[in-house]
């Protein structure tokens, strides 16, 4: 399993491809049915191994404590769509050799089946290939990517979960590296924070307190897209001589919205502390999609009231440890 807890620098990996786009086009995307939930499903024993052979009878679902009849079921083997983000903001500008390397084999390690698409972001966005099963034409929009500028990190996101609708049923993920800084959120953070007393400062900014997150993470669990950022140590105040309290509580909060939006849909954050780790952690996720199983329901309450909707899943085999997503808002 993937873990950290760093400054994040994040990489969102989408499938397909196209000519390089700008953020912002408006064709009409093909929805799955709003009315079902999708998740995403890892299961291992007591020592951590995955456990890849289950079928759907294997599996019960809950929701708020109420059994859910299973609607669909598909197989660890099953394809995925995976968006790949990459942040090519000025803070990553010194080891973008290191991302385009880290990142082109992690289309190695990907299935011959899965569809990979590759944004680049900064202050712009920008399709570098659409949806593809060709890995080399990815591998190749990775050496393209280049910018500088500011970080549009969650409109990034937001583009990428809208390509992904285009997916229609398949599978999701989006992987993410970067140094995990959304400029508009931390301009945001710094003026909350910027009549305070330095006393009541630690712990202040709250981690869920974010319009536009929120709206990212409503859309992700419509589709089931799993999430998993790579968090770069760039950026931590822990390493200036003498940190204001300021600068250390945007940089818990950034980290701690990174650890968010892998919590709420079923992924995990992988801190990296050195560079040379890079690859080996693009290589764990990689390895973390082919042992999910995807199951979808729908849900017995259907009322759309905007409260939590507390997701559980089990497996009847003894021993076994399953890992999805948390739950979702009814809206």
């Amino acid at each position: 399993m993937l873990r950290s807890l760093l400054c994040p620098i994040l990489i969102f990996v989408v499938i397909g491809f196209a000519a390089p786009a700008a953020f912002g086009q408006d064709d009409d995307p093909i929805r799955v049915d709003a009315a079902l939930v999708r998740l995403n499903i890892g299961v291992v024993d007591g020592r951590g191994r995955p456990i890849t052979q289950l079928n759907r009878t294997n599996f019960s679902v809950f929701e708020d404590g109420v059994k859910q009849d299973i609607a669909r079921f598909e197989t660890t083997t099953a394809p995925f769509s995976v968006m790949v983000l990459l942040d090519m903001s000025g803070s990553t500008k010194t080891f973008r050799q290191n991302i385009k390397l880290s990142a082109s084999r992690f289309l190695d390690a990907l299935a011959p089946d899965d569809r990979v698409a590759v944004v680049e972001f900064y202050s712009k966005i920008r399709l570098l290939n659409d949806f593809t099963t060709d890995k080399r034409r990815a591998a190749e929009s990775i050496q393209l990517a280049n910018g500088e500028g500011q970080t549009d990190l969650y409109k990034a996101v937001e583009f990428a979960l809208k390509r992904l609708e285009r997916e229609n049923t398949r599978r999701k993920a989006i992987v993410v590296l970067t140094d995990g800084i959304d400029t508009e959120a931390q301009d945001r953070d710094r003026r909350l924070l910027s009549e305070l007393a330095e006393d009541k400062i630690p712990s202040f900014l709250k981690t869920e307190d974010n319009t536009k997150l929120n709206e990212i993470l409503d859309r992700a669990d419509k589709q089931g897209v799993t999430i998993y950022p790579l968090a770069l140590p760039t950026g931590d105040p822990a390493r200036l001589a003498d940190p204001t309290p300021r600068q250390i509580e945007m940089f818990r909060v950034a980290r701690s919205r990174l650890k968010y939006i892998a919590d709420r849909t079923g992924g995990t954050l992988n801190t990296i502390q050195r560079l040379e780790e890079m690859g080996r952690l693009y290589a764990e996720v990689a390895a973390d999609l082919r042992t999910l199983y995807t199951i979808e329901y729908a849900p017995t309450n259907l009322a759309r009231d905007g409260k939590w909707r507390e997701i559980r899943v089990e497996v009847n085999e003894p021993g076994l440890i399953s890992r999805t997503r948390q739950g979702y808002f009814a809206r």
